[in-house]
Formats: C-alpha cells, sequence, structure tokens
C-alpha cells in the first residue's frame, strides 16, 4: 500500500526524533493483498525490470532515475485502479454499510499468514507485503464494526480511532527513531483499495512533501 493509497482524501502525519535508526526485519514474502479486492494485474514485472537493471548494470544515472520515475508512475497508476476498483466493490455491496470481504479479514482468521508486529485485544499491526519503504507496517482494528473508513466512524469509535493511532506512535518511534510518516487513505479519491480502516506507519528513509 503506498503513501497514495480512497470519499476523498488522505490523512498524513509525519513524525522524528533523534536516534539511530534500528535494523529491520523484512516484509513476508506471501501474496494477499489489496489488489485481491479487484482483478489489476501484478506488479511483478517492475520488480523483474529492476531485479534486471542490478543483475546487467546500467549505463548512467540519468536511465537509473527515469526507470525510477517510470516504475514509480507505474505503481500509481495500479494503486489508482485498485482504489476504483475496491471503490465500485464497496459501493456495491450490502447497503448495511459493512463492505465487503478483505483480505484483512483472511488474515484476522488466520487463514492468511502475516508477519505481526504489535497485537492486542482489539488492534492487530503487521509488515505490509509491498512496502512502500523500509519499514512499513499496518495497523487495523480487529473488529471493523463498521469502520470501512476513516469518515465513517461513530462518536462512540473515539477509544478505538484513538487507540489505533497510539499504537500506530508506538511501533513508528520503536522501528524508525528518526521519524516516520503515518497515512490514512479514505475513499476513492483518497485511493483506499481495501474498505477495512487502516493506518500505515512508513519510515527508514527520507519523506517526501507533498505527499500522493
Amino acid at each position: 500500500m503506498s503513501d497514495h493509497e480512497g470519499g476523498a482524501s488522505s490523512f498524513v502525519i509525519n513524525s522524528s526524533s533523534s536516534a539511530a535508526i534500528t535494523q529491520r526485519t523484512s516484509a513476508c514474502s506471501y501474496s494477499y493483498y489489496k489488489h485481491s479486492n479487484s482483478q489489476i494485474a501484478n506488479n511483478h514485472s517492475n520488480l523483474n525490470f529492476q531485479s534486471s537493471r542490478a543483475l546487467f548494470g546500467t549505463s548512467s544515472s540519468d536511465d537509473t532515475t527515469n526507470n525510477n520515475n517510470n516504475s514509480n508512475n507505474n505503481n500509481m497508476s495500479d494503486e489508482v485502479a485498485a482504489a476504483k476498483a475496491a471503490a465500485a466493490e464497496y459501493k456495491s455491496s450490502d447497503a448495511d454499510g459493512a463492505g465487503p470481504e478483505t483480505a484483512f479479514d483472511n488474515i484476522l482468521s488466520g487463514k492468511w499468514p502475516s508477519t505481526k508486529v504489535y497485537e492486542d485485544s482489539t488492534v492487530l499491526a503487521f509488515r505490509d507485503i509491498n512496502p512502500q519503504a523500509p519499514t512499513h507496517i499496518i495497523v487495523i482494528p480487529k473488529h471493523r464494526d463498521g469502520l470501512t473508513k476513516l469518515s465513517n466512524a461513530r462518536e462512540d469509535q473515539e477509544g478505538i480511532l484513538g487507540h489505533l493511532l497510539f499504537v500506530a506512535q508506538s511501533v513508528g518511534r520503536k522501528e524508525c527513531p528518526e521519524g516516520f510518516r503515518v497515512v490514512v487513505n479514505d475513499g476513492e479519491e483518497g485511493a483506499q483499495s481495501v474498505y477495512h480502516l487502516h493506518l500505515h506507519v512508513l519510515g527508514g528513509r527520507q519523506m517526501g512533501w507533498p505527499p500522493g
């Protein structure tokens, strides 16, 4: 999931501190992801291209920059396409607002594995298998309870919203002591592609601005 993941907004928080960056565990290698909500073609061609560059070298730094830009643009297109497909599926699902089953349901049930970073009775945090930064962690409520997206939050859900943010800062501070970013994508134009509220914690590299 990227910084530009889907109504119509992305909520971003940046944090910084002064300690040294700690070693990070690599993301798990299985594939479950948000693209299961749509029939978007996978991104292996981009990965294979980058691997080929690493094996055979590049003729100039300009080529590398151009290829990275092209890869980023392709990834962005895939993210937007996935978000539009997910939004269409969400809008066509049951009118009760619960939304369709998502990849996160499979993770929570244990059907699909995940690399857990934190877990308590109400929240689960795990590593994104398609990381957009050296550290990319997803934080979700275990019980969706209508929280398909941030803009659907009810007044009585202030507690879980605060707890999600507290867990996000806790894992971010631990894994990215030099600073991190917290992202919440909301709705189609916010590029949300999984309709189960989730926070992205990204770090381990210098973030750019503006995001998206």
